[in-house]
């Protein structure tokens, strides 16, 4: 099941249209575009830019890449015939939910690129606090884990593809300004908290367990 998510993924443009449009505007804003996130602009060496964005956009890539995980499959009939076959619905939900959240890891590990390209033009070359850069994504990769379980409980309530886009939206940017927020500037720090990292997975299994029994009613 996990692999058929994955394959799904990239034989499709979601994957690739996604995650380059999510590489590409951190980019401009990083590199290009005059503003407080710009890296040039600020003349200092550091990445922070990257971590005030990020949280933002996957607050848009999570559910888009979330909306379809059960529409799709309802809407074409293969939702009763995994049924049929006798696979768990907790089975099913969690497919689901490891390969949108690996996809949306491999979208923000290539921003690595952004640390080395500073840390060269750095003067002295390598004055970049990596620990701040690691703890930061580190945060990322978990705050990811749990705007993906939002946007499957979203897409779980509708077989509408943009209706479950837009609750997936609203849920993640409540979540985030509410309490995911404050966790994750603490991991920012570079001090991999314990205490944050079992928020953001409680907060990320919450998310799947409700998927699951919402999905089980209906």
């Amino acid at each position: 099941m996990y692999r058929k998510e994955l394959t799904y993924y990239f034989s499709t443009p979601i994957a690739y249209v996604v995650i380059g449009l999510y590489l590409l505007t951190v980019s401009l804003f990083l590199w290009v575009i005059p503003g407080e996130w710009n890296i040039i602009d600020s003349g200092y060496a550091d990445v922070n830019g990257l971590f005030a964005l990020s949280p933002w956009l996957l607050m848009l890539l999570c559910p888009a890449l979330t909306m379809r995980l059960f529409s799709d499959e309802k809407q074409s009939g293969m939702w009763d015939l995994l049924l049929s076959k006798r696979v768990s619905v907790r089975r099913i939900v969690w497919s689901k939910y490891l390969a949108a959240w690996t996809l949306t890891a491999v979208s923000i590990l290539p921003c690595i690129v952004h640390y080395l390209v500073v840390w060269h033009i750095a003067e002295p070359q390598g004055n970049v606090d990596g620990g701040a850069f690691a703890g930061s994504m580190v945060g990322l990769l978990f705050l990811s884990a749990a705007f993906t379980a939002a946007g499957l409980l979203a897409s779980s309530w509708s077989r509408n593809q943009i209706v479950s886009f837009l609750c997936g939206v609203v849920l993640c940017f409540a979540l985030y300004w509410l309490t995911l927020q404050e966790h994750f500037q603490s991991l920012a720090r570079g001090v991999i908290d314990l205490r944050d990292v079992i928020f953001f997975l409680s907060v990320a299994l919450t998310g799947v367990l409700l998927t699951m029994l919402i999905v089980s009613r209906k």
